[in-house]
């Protein structure tokens, strides 16, 4: 096939009409007419004939200037894939796409973990991190979500022995989702208290002592020495009324907050009419979730940097700390940062690569700034340098950092008060509802006949009952240890075995020649060694130098029971464990003459795995059939296989350059295709030899068909 500009083999991936760059998929709907000269072949029986003939130079282009399929190569259309919902366009799609990614993970998870891991300690391996592991592995997932239209799962049909990675990245999405919706509750009980005549964390009552010190501008100072650290009544109020937190859990973790627990049922309640309504109401929806928390961000940035002391918190934040690059806990800490941040390796095949973890960084780095210069106020007010020391650290460091900003606005604080909380409400909503759809898509690939809003029902029911813990006064110590053994951790270990499936079971090689049969473009040399080589390096080491280095994890000073370290050990095993169980299952159902054969057979992609839909997926099969074809005459070797699949150059899509008419019985169009010497790019010898032998394959393939009838009669 020959190509022009911006034409896809794939019809149904069409080019973007309003996107910004060209990178942009666009989006994947599925035709509803054809043209006439589209000529299908259904149903060939043995011994029917099939005529090849010439590839028009000029083929027919539809309505979006794509190409269809020539009409000797039309496929058979009684194969209908499962009617999914497709968004209405490419700008509501991308807009989608950043709600999930610019969340919580973003506004609420950054700060926390950059405070814990020393500041400016932790940006560096970030943007590290983001560059070699986010950057390359969202856009893997893309490719893979978009080829395929496959959920989190059933997307390991090409190596069906790793479906595990799927499921236990489930398991992870899952324990996310269950207190990601309690941020939600937290976030819709401060909504409400916004709207007092007096914001109720802005002043100190009296049963907190001398040393808090109010978190409203014009406070009256107290006489307190300069080695006290004062705390501001916005963590009181965070700490004691809105938590009411233990010291410990040594003697159970206590009650639901009954207050919190309304909040997180109606937070519940918003998630599920959404995911009812289906892509179409979220995509409306995803022009406010995403625009409207940058318009909050940038007045509350302005506020926060005219405090006095905040440029000394935005410089501990912004400020290298070059002794820290060989902390195992600060890498291991920018990792799962990635992995929240960028909502990837928790199974979310979700367009555009580059604007995306653009904006996500840029929405980390201002949420940071916001909250250390707040943090410098902070130092400023408690006369100390030490930015580390003026806050309790840990996941409800959002919850102090920010309230004490806007009580600090001498105009109405109350209003930017019910604007913000509404924004990360909103934010809320955006990540839940991606994550929820994760889980929703993996229960509805398995169990297809049952109704949709009975999924939905269900995943809110369990999801609220787990969330319960969450909120009692030993809920947050719950929280830190199931986001490290049931989260972070289990992301991590099977982020790298999703890149070795898709590296190198799969094969990086592979890979790029599903991108160029989508989009017709040509994979570049930094994704295929990060693929490949850097991303799964690099995540191993951090790994296994995070292992060597293991200290029990705390809660603010706390150390856990014995018993609690075994449990989380148990679901990191669980999580982990089902790539052990899941590639047994593919063993067992793969056929085979021997356990060697079924062995084999898992590895390899399923008869099924391509576009979900038929049309498309009969095209690639004859795509996949001519690169096997130029393969026969490749070298074999280990070395060379290693090398082939991370730097050999892409076949172009193959154009037949002449004209064959013949009569076979049941031949497959592709083993008759003789490519274009100009379409390999090669010295002209090795395009005549080349050519050679494609042309001895096909006559090869060609005798095996017409005598295969024979064979079978004689056999009879």
């Amino acid at each position: 096939m020959e190509f022009g500009q911006g034409a896809y083999v794939n019809s149904s991936y069409t080019i973007s009409r309003t996107a910004s760059t060209a990178s942009i998929p666009g989006e994947y709907r599925l035709r509803e007419e054809e043209p006439e000269n589209v000529k299908k072949v259904n149903n060939l029986q043995n011994g029917d004939p099939i005529k090849i003939g010439i590839w028009s130079s000029t083929p027919s282009l539809d309505q979006n200037g794509n190409k269809y399929l020539p009409n000797d190569l039309a496929s058979s259309s009684d194969l209908k894939p499962p009617k999914r919902d497709n968004w209405t366009n490419d700008i509501e799609f991308l807009m989608s796409c950043i709600a999930l990614s610019v969340g919580l993970g973003n506004v609420w998870r950054f700060p926390f973990t950059a405070l814990d891991n020393g500041g400016g300690a932790f940006v560096i391996p970030y943007l590290i991190v983001l560059f070699l592991v986010g950057k390359p592995v969202y856009y893997m997932e893309m490719l893979l979500g978009q080829f395929s239209s496959r959920g989190c799962v059933k997307v390991y049909d090409f190596s069906p022995i790793m479906r595990g990675v799927g499921y236990g990245q489930v398991l992870a999405t899952g324990i996310v989702t269950t207190y990601y919706a309690t941020l939600m509750a937290l976030t819709l009980r401060y909504f409400i208290d916004s709207f007092y005549p007096l914001l109720p964390w802005s002043y100190c009552r009296q049963e907190w002592g001398e040393l808090c010190i109010d978190s409203e501008l014009n406070h009256k100072q107290q006489s307190t020495s300069s080695a006290d650290i004062k705390t501001t009544s916005a963590e009181y109020y965070f700490i004691n009324i809105i938590l009411r937190e233990k010291s410990s859990i040594d003697d159970g973790i206590g009650y639901p907050n009954w207050t919190l627990a309304l909040t997180l049922a109606f937070s519940w309640l918003i998630i599920s009419l959404i995911m009812i309504k289906g892509v179409r109401s979220s995509g409306k929806a995803s022009y406010f979730l995403a625009v409207f928390p940058y318009c909050i961000m940038l007045v509350l940035l302005v506020r926060s940097l005219t405090l006095p002391g905040a440029f000394d918190g935005v410089l501990y934040f912004l400020r290298p700390q070059w002794n820290k690059l060989l902390d195992p806990k600060v890498w291991y800490a920018a990792v799962t940062q990635v992995f929240f941040s960028l909502a990837i390796c928790f199974g979310n095949i979700i367009i555009d690569c580059t604007i995306i973890t653009t904006l996500d960084t840029f929405t980390s780095l201002l949420s940071g700034i916001i909250i250390f210069g707040i943090l410098g106020n902070l130092a400023y007010e408690s006369k100390t340098s030490d930015i580390k020391s003026v806050v309790k650290g840990g996941p409800g460091l959002a919850f102090i950092s920010y309230p004490d900003a806007i009580a600090k606005f001498t105009f109405l604080p109350q209003i930017f008060s019910v604007l913000f909380f509404l924004m990360l409400f909103v934010l809320g909503i955006g990540s839940n509802v991606g994550m929820a759809s994760c889980l929703m898509t993996v229960i509805k690939d398995r169990f297809i006949h049952t109704k949709h809003w009975i999924i939905v029902a269900c995943i809110a029911v369990t999801c609220y009952c787990w969330g319960l813990v969450y909120i009692t006064p030993g809920g947050q110590f719950i929280l830190n240890l199931l986001d490290f053994y049931g989260a972070s951790f289990v992301a991590l270990v099977l982020a790298i075995f999703e890149l070795l499936a898709v590296g190198w079971i799969y094969g990086v090689k592979r890979l790029c020649q599903d991108i160029h049969f989508m989009l017709g473009i040509q994979t570049s040399w930094y994704y295929r060694l990060c693929w490949g080589l850097i991303t799964p390096a690099l995540m191993a080491a951090i790994l296994i130098y995070t292992l060597v280095q293991y200290e029990p994890l705390q809660y603010n000073g706390y150390f856990y029971q014995t018993g609690l370290y075994i449990f989380g050990w148990c679901i990191s095993a669980f999580g982990i464990g089902q790539l052990l169980f899941w590639a047994v299952y593919a063993i067992l159902r793969s056929p085979g003459d021997c356990f060697w054969d079924r062995v084999k057979t898992a590895f390899k992609p399923k008869c099924d795995w391509g576009p979900l839909d038929g049309n498309n997926l009969q095209i690639y099969k004859y795509h996949i059939n001519e690169l096997k074809i130029e393969a026969m005459f490749r070298r074999n070797g280990f070395w060379y296989r290693i090398y082939d699949n991370i730097f050999a150059q892409q076949i172009e899509n193959l154009n037949i350059g002449c004209s064959l008419m013949l009569t076979t019985p049941s031949l497959p169009a592709s083993i008759t295709r003789v490519p274009a010497p100009h379409s390999f790019g090669l010295h002209r010898n090795q395009q005549k030899l080349r050519v050679h032998h494609q042309n001895i394959a096909a006559a090869f393939i060609i005798c095996l068909h017409l005598f295969a009838p024979h064979r079978s009669k004689q056999k009879d």
